[in-house]
């Protein structure tokens, strides 16, 4: 089937309904029936039909003495049923954990979707919660270290397709705000094979982050790790803790099929003892200090 033949079996009422859901954000969990209509510019009668059917399906529900709407279970339903569907969450998990042990700082799996990205798993650091970052959360791929490593491996005719010609949100003083700006930032990442940042996109927090690659070589996932509200030592930072991502990136990339590359050999686990007599934990412990 063609383009033009997909288009002309495209059912209107199944797209509008699905344009309703996606109205729906983080930052505006509740949505009136007017505010659709108008977003979307479709009748009132329309949007009060689709949204009574979407409310009995389960994806909808209504926000008592609000005349709005939220989003329903069966939504989040759905949202795990992909989860669970993806090969890189299964295989990841068991090594994100490990990395979460060792480390004792926070791991992700994320997913570029246009220029955001979405986050698909999560071992979160029990001394402090990353704000607001939980599986299903989205964050501008730009102003992010795991969304430069997806947005590294496009070309720079797919970036400029990406995002055109306009500025770039900020959100800290480090977020590049132009696309000459990202590229740079970018090349350097190429070269690097990681991100690495401290408070890049929100201030306290430092990232570093690697690529997933599949059986072609192309990027299909990131992992990170991070940690607030502490800062670490740079030496730690661009050494132990970069290659630790690095190594880990390189197992799951391995069960994905990618060509194995030789360059991120694996590091001795937090047990183990280096020349200095001491294990990898107690050199981690030594690598935290207070944040001033």
């Amino acid at each position: 089937m063609t383009k033009d033949q997909d288009a002309r079996a495209a059912v209107p009422g199944l797209e509008r309904g699905l344009n309703i859901l996606r109205l729906f954000k983080r930052s505006r969990p509740h949505i009136t029936p007017p505010a659709m209509a108008r977003e979307l510019g479709i009748p009132r009668s329309t949007v009060h039909r689709l949204a009574v059917t979407l409310e009995a399906l389960g994806f909808l529900q209504r926000v008592d003495g609000t005349g709005a709407f939220a989003l329903g279970p069966a939504v989040l339903t759905i949202g795990y049923e992909y989860l669970a569907s993806l090969d890189i969450v299964q295989l990841s998990n068991p090594i994100l954990a490990r990395l979460h042990n060792e480390t004792k700082l926070s791991t992700h799996l994320a997913v570029r979707h246009g220029t955001e990205i979405v986050y698909l798993g999560r071992h979160a650091q029990r001394a402090t919660a990353i704000s607001n970052v939980t599986v299903g959360t989205s964050l501008p791929a730009h102003a992010t270290v795991m969304g430069r490593m997806m947005l590294a491996d496009l070309s720079p005719a797919e970036l400029r397709a990406l995002y055109g010609k306009g500025p770039l949100p900020a959100y800290t003083d480090q977020t590049p705000t132009s696309l000459t700006a990202l590229e740079a930032l970018l090349i350097e990442d190429r070269q690097r094979g990681c991100a690495i940042s401290p408070a890049f996109f929100e201030r306290g927090v430092t990232a570093v982050a690697a690529p997933l690659r599949d059986r072609t070589g192309r990027v299909v996932a990131v992992t990170n790790v991070t940690v607030v509200d502490a800062a670490l030592d740079p030496r730690y930072l661009r050494g132990e803790l970069k290659d630790r991502v690095l190594a880990a990136a390189a197992e799951i990339s391995t069960l994905l099929g990618a060509p194995a590359t030789g360059d991120n050999a694996p590091t001795r686990h937090s047990g183990e003892l280096g020349a200095d007599g001491r294990s990898g934990r107690k050199r981690m412990e030594e690598r935290f200090r207070p944040d001033v």
